[in-house]
C-alpha cells in the first residue's frame, strides 16, 4: 500500500495473514494540502524567543492500535475555535506549542544481530523479502536506524571473533567471513529497500586474547591491546564498507559496566579504559585514516548518566565523540537530561531494548513499549533502535541465558511470522516521524497519558499519545484551535495533521 492510508486490521484477522499478505501504509501529509510557510519558534537548544504558534489547517487523521485493531484508521477529528473552557465535558487535555521546538529525530529500528539474520535466513526468498519491504521500505515501516553486532552477542548461532585463537596483535587472522554467510546478505537485502539506513556497530567483547581470562565469556579488557583493538575497529568498518555496508557510528563496548557473570560475551571497561581507547586509539585512528564513521560512548543503561558527565568533561573525548547511546533496563530517562543540561549539544540515542517471549503482554505492549519510546524522546534522545529484529517462538538462537522476543517472531517449524506489541509500537512511531523531524512541546498533567509530538520536514504535525488506563476523551489545544479525540482503552494512537 502506498503513502494514503493505514489499513484495518482486526487480531482475528491479522494472525492468519502471512508475511506476504500484510501490507500496511503510511501516516503522510494529505494530497494537495499545503506546506506552511516558516514561522518564528522558540529553539529549545539555541534558547531563541517566541513567535506565535502556528495554527492547524486541516483535520487531524487518527490510526489506533488497542484490543483486536492494529494500525486501524478512526474517524478523523476537527480543529475548531478553541472556547475558553474545555469543549467536551470531561475531557482532559494536551496542550501543544507547536512555536517550540526541541531535537531532531533521525531514526527507529532493531538489531541485525546474527540471531536475527539467521532467522530471516531461513524464510524463503518471496517471504522474506516480502517481510523486508514491510519493515524497511519508506513507504511502509520505513525502519531506518540500525545496529549490527562486531563479533557474536549473546544473540548468535555461535560465539565468534573477527580473530580467535592464540594472541594476534597485528590481526593477521582478522576476518569477517562469518557475517558474508547471511549477515551481510539480509543487511544488503534490507538496504535495497531503505538504502537510508543509519547502521550502528557495537562489539560485545573483543577477541578472548585481548582479555585477562582469555574468552569472550565475561572478564575485563586488557589496557595493553588497545591499540590493537582499534585496528580491529578499522578493519571491520574497512571491511563492512568494501561489502556495500557502511557503519556510520561504532561504541567501544555494549554494556560495558558489566560482564555478564561470564554466561554470555560481553567486557567490563573501566571509565579510564574508555577515555583512553576514544582519546589516545581509536578517534585519532580514525581521524588519520579519514574514516567517517562517528564515536558514540556508554551504550548502557540511564543509571550512568554520571560517568558520561566525567568523560565527556575531557575535552580531548569531545574532540573525537559528540553522541551518548542509552539503554532503558536501569533508571530514567530523565537522567538522559541531566547530561542534555550541562552538555546540549551532545547527541542522544537510544540503542537497545526489547520484549521478553515469556510475558504476557509479548503480543500486546504498545502501551509499554510507547511510553517507553516516549520518555527517550521527551528526553533528548534523537533516535529509537530496539533489539534482535527476529528471533524464533522461544528465542533464540541464543547462547545467552536471557528470555528476549523477537520485534517479530519467526517460527522455527512452520515459518509463521508473529508482531510483537513492540514491533506494533515501533510502527505507530516509525511511519509517523520521519528524519530530520523536529519534536515540539506538549504537555499534560492527565494521568495514565504518556505522548510526544514533532514536525516533520514537510510541514505535518503528528502526536502520538499512549493510554494506559480506560477508554477517554480528550482536548487537543494549539494556539486558539481545539479538537476532542477519543481514546481506546490500552491503546495507542497517532494523530497527524498540517
Amino acid at each position: 500500500m502506498g503513502n494514503d492510508g493505514w489499513i484495518r486490521t482486526s487480531r482475528r484477522n491479522f494472525l492468519g495473514i502471512s508475511a506476504l499478505g500484510l501490507a500496511a501504509g503510511v501516516v503522510a501529509k494529505e494530497a494537495g494540502a499545503a506546506v506552511l510557510g516558516p514561522a518564528a519558534s522558540v529553539d529549545a537548544d539555541a534558547g531563541s524567543v517566541a513567535a506565535v504558534t502556528p495554527v492547524p489547517d486541516t483535520d487531524i487523521s487518527v490510526w489506533v492500535t488497542a484490543g483486536d485493531e492494529r494500525l486501524a484508521a478512526a474517524p478523523k477529528a476537527a480543529w475548531v475555535a478553541a472556547p475558553s473552557s474545555s469543549s467536551a465535558a470531561g475531557a482532559e487535555q494536551i496542550q501543544l506549542n507547536l512555536a517550540t521546538k526541541f531535537q531532531e529525530i533521525q531514526g527507529f529500528g532493531g538489531a541485525f544481530t546474527d540471531a536475527a539474520c539467521y532467522m530471516f535466513n531461513q524464510l524463503a526468498p518471496g517471504v522474506r523479502g516480502q517481510l523486508l519491504h514491510e519493515m524497511f521500505n519508506p513507504s511502509e515501516m520505513g525502519l531506518n536506524f540500525c545496529r549490527v553486532c562486531m563479533g557474536s552477542s549473546d544473540y548468535s548461532t555461535k560465539l565468534y571473533s573477527y580473530d580467535d585463537g592464540e594472541a594476534d596483535p597485528e590481526l593477521k587472522r582478522f576476518s569477517i567471513e562469518h557475517d558474508r554467510e547471511y549477515i551481510l546478505p539480509v543487511i544488503r537485502e534490507a538496504r535495497k529497500e531503505n538504502p537510508e539506513i543509519f547502521l550502528l556497530a557495537t562489539p560485545w567483547s573483543p577477541p578472548g586474547w585481548m582479555k585477562p581470562n582469555n574468552s569472550m565469556l565475561g572478564g575485563s579488557m586488557r589496557k595493553f591491546y588497545l591499540a590493537s583493538y582499534a585496528q580491529y575497529f578499522l578493519k571491520f568498518l574497512q571491511a563492512y564498507a568494501a561489502e556495500g555496508v557502511p557503519v556510520q557510528a561504532v561504541t567501544s563496548q555494549n554494556e560495558l559496566d558489566t560482564d555478564q557473570d561470564g554466561r554470555m560475551p560481553a567486557c567490563i571497561w573501566g571509565q579510564e579504559y574508555e577515555i583512553q581507547f576514544v582519546r589516545d586509539h581509536l578517534g585519532p585512528l580514525l581521524e588519520s585514516t579519514n574514516t567517517p564513521t562517528k564515536i558514540w560512548l556508554l551504550d548502557h543503561n540511564y543509571n550512568l548518566w554520571g560517568r558520561v558527565l566525567d568523560m565527556l568533561e575531557e575535552e580531548k573525548v569531545r574532540k573525537y565523540t559528540n553522541a551518548v547511546a542509552w539503554h532503558a533496563y536501569v533508571g530514567t530517562p530523565d537522567m538522559v537530561s541531566r547530561v542534555h543540561e550541562k552538555y546540549p549539544d551532545v547527541e542522544m540515542h537510544w540503542t537497545e531494548g526489547g520484549p521478553d517471549y515469556t510475558d504476557a503482554d509479548y503480543l500486546n505492549g504498545w502501551c509499554k513499549w510507547g511510553g517507553i519510546f516516549n520518555g527517550a524522546l521527551r528526553n533528548w534522545c534523537r533516535s529509537i533502535t530496539g533489539w534482535n529484529l527476529a528471533l524464533d517462538e522461544v528465542g533464540k538462537p541464543n547462547i545467552g541465558p536471557f528470555p528476549c522476543g523477537g520485534i517479530v517472531s519467526i517460527d522455527s517449524k512452520t515459518k509463521e511470522i508473529t508482531r510483537s506489541g513492540q514491533y506494533w509500537a515501533l510502527a505507530h512511531y516509525s511511519r509517523a516521524i520521519r528524519r530530520g523531524a523536529r519534536r515540539f512541546e506538549s504537555q499534560s498533567t492527565a494521568e495514565g497519558l504518556s505522548h510526544v509530538a514533532a514536525e516533520n520536514p514537510d510541514g505535518q504535525r503528528v502526536l502520538l499519545v499512549t493510554n494506559t488506563g480506560a477508554a477517554r476523551t480528550i482536548e487537543l489545544r494549539a494556539g486558539n484551535m481545539s479538537a476532542t479525540v477519543p481514546l481506546k482503552a490500552a491503546s495507542l494512537t497517532t494523530l497527524a495533521w498540517v
